[in-house]
């Protein structure tokens, strides 16, 4: 039996993060990093994020600057990771379109919410992981240690309790939920398809404490049976599990992150 040193240990693998340079994407990659995976960093702008992880971790890292909503774009991504490291052991889907107060018909009522915007969300929150996952499969499985991780989040689960945000210009599109609600079906449906070479597995996060208004912090937190809101730390753990032989007979499964928001 090995030690859990040595299931965990990543040292030759390659690890490809989407959304690496944000908040909690890079958290999951340095969580690879110290594990001893090469890294690929995949946002729009990685760079920065992509330096820091190779200075403080000593291991290789490989920013690529993609639009995924660009289907041309992300079709070249297995090609640049393999000319640059040969092979590729996991795939992050952390990626998400979140929109902004600003863009229109998302944060508004329902039905102010536009089909554009719900077109845009839906092509980044789960076109995207759909077809970088199919593009990526002949590597994964080649690997041996195939390991697929999609970041959901807790409104892929259930629905949205809009009086936490009264009085805040905070909101909740049905495109967020709808997308990430259906990248748990699609994780599921890659489970058993991809089996046996490659587990796919899910983590949906709760909320991350951003600054928010006191208001809706307060609420949200007397929500949440462990007192808080969460942070980037609280998702290594997870990532590094679930990319990792320590999870090895684990496959189908979303690991609910949230302090126990959706226990209730």
């Amino acid at each position: 039996m090995r030690p859990l040193k040595d299931l965990l240990n990543l040292q030759g693998r390659v690890a490809l993060v989407t959304g690496g340079a944000g908040h909690i994407g890079q958290a999951m990659a340095e969580a690879l990093a110290e594990q001893g995976a090469r890294l690929v960093i995949l946002d729009r702008e990685p760079q920065a994020a992509a330096r820091a992880l190779a200075e403080a971790h000593g291991v290789e890292v490989l920013p690529l600057s993609i639009d995924l909503e660009q289907e041309a774009e992300v079709r070249a991504i297995p090609d640049r990771v393999l000319e640059a490291f040969g092979r590729l052991d996991i795939l992050i889907h952390c990626a998400a379109f979140a929109g902004t107060a600003g863009l229109p018909g998302w944060i508004t009522p329902f039905l102010e919410q536009r089909v554009d915007t719900w077109r845009r969300a839906l092509e980044v929150n789960l076109t995207a992981p759909f077809l970088l996952t199919q593009l990526c499969v002949p590597a994964l499985r080649a690997s041996g240690h195939g390991s697929i991780i999609h970041i959901s989040s807790l409104y892929g689960v259930v629905g949205p309790d809009m009086r936490l945000y009264e009085d805040t210009a905070m909101g909740n599109p049905a495109a967020y939920g709808a997308s990430k609600g259906g990248l748990i079906q699609l994780n599921r449906w890659l489970s058993t398809v991809l089996a046996p070479e490659i587990r796919v597995n899910a983590i949906s996060p709760g909320g991350l404490w951003r600054g928010q208004p006191e208001a809706f912090v307060g609420r949200y937190v007397a929500r949440t049976p462990l007192g808080r809101m969460g942070t980037e730390e609280d998702f290594k753990g997870a990532a590094a599990f679930l990319a990792s032989d320590a999870s090895a007979y684990i496959t189908g499964q979303n690991l609910v992150v949230d302090g126990g928001f959706t226990a209730w």
